[in-house]
């Protein structure tokens, strides 16, 4: 990614997210890391499948051709190694880290894979989360890719400051479900996100219904959506819903989610589209 700014560069008219003229707070990545976007996905609150939802987006990019990696800032919550089977540290050169590879060849950085035990607590303060981020930018070779998605922690503290003050993110995905607390929280996220001069490439409400499996209707277990009224009212667009897919869930669990194949793959794909034109 650029260091420095374009030889023809206006910082006030420039449309580049990797130009370190218009944002000087961005940390360069490491020297053998040439990233083309860097997409964040963020949850106001947890309890959202906002990792389900990185999951489905990087297996969807994958598919579609593209190179893909996964930066999990979810440093002491972190789900995405155990969703994709990877469990080897990265390997270590004179030169950086090297990250490790799904079966279906996502790079994937995450502190889980230099815990003894994945179930080990991470029980660090602020500035230690914040610091383990950066290297995982600065540090880690993620080598060529089209895509970094960037799993960031639920809420507005210190890793999401952290990536959004440090990282050159071409935009963010916001994560939300249909309960009403999750939607004021919508907003929360979006004030943050302006404050920071980051662009909201648009929301994915999660978690919508679910299929009943004797007769396909749409059972909504929490409330009727209402993801049109909370991107209006947040004043962003709506990349679309998605439904309870029991199938995902177990595959997650098994760490073979880039196995699965049903109809959340579809709407991945849209939405992967959708970002695609506005990143």
């Amino acid at each position: 990614m650029a260091k420095e700014a374009c030889e023809t560069c206006n910082p006030a008219a420039c449309n580049s997210s990797t130009c370190e003229a218009k944002k000087p707070g961005h940390v360069p990545p490491h020297e053998l890391t040439h990233i083309k976007h860097v997409i964040g996905i963020m949850s106001g609150k947890g309890g959202v499948g906002k990792s389900s939802v990185t999951a489905l987006l990087a297996v969807a990019l994958k598919q579609a051709g593209y190179r893909v990696g996964i930066l999990d800032a979810d440093i002491t919550g972190p789900s995405i190694p155990r969703m994709f089977g990877v469990h080897r540290p990265p390997e270590g050169t004179g030169n950086g880290m090297i990250a490790p590879e799904s079966p279906g060849g996502i790079r994937i950085m995450s502190l889980n894979l230099l815990l003894p035990h994945e179930d080990d607590p991470v029980i660090w303060r602020g500035p230690l989360i914040g610091g383990a981020v950066k290297q995982f930018w600065t540090d880690v070779i993620w080598g060529d890719l089209d895509y970094l998605l960037v799993d960031l922690p639920p809420g507005t503290g210190d890793a999401p400051l952290t990536v959004l003050q440090s990282l050159p993110l071409d935009g963010l995905v916001i994560v939300s479900s249909p309960q009403e607390l999750a939607h004021m929280v919508v907003r929360k996220a979006v004030k943050m996100a302006t404050i920071m001069n980051v662009k909201i490439l648009g929301l994915v409400e999660n978690m919508s219904y679910a299929l009943c499996p004797d007769c396909g209707r749409e059972i909504y277990l929490f409330g009727p959506s209402r993801a049109e009224e909370a991107a209006a009212g947040a004043g962003i667009p709506l990349l679309g819903t998605l439904p309870l897919d029991p199938e995902l869930t177990s595959l997650c669990d098994r760490g073979r989610v880039e196995e699965y194949s049903g109809p959340l793959l579809a709407r991945a794909r849209e939405f992967v589209r959708k970002i695609a034109g506005r990143s």
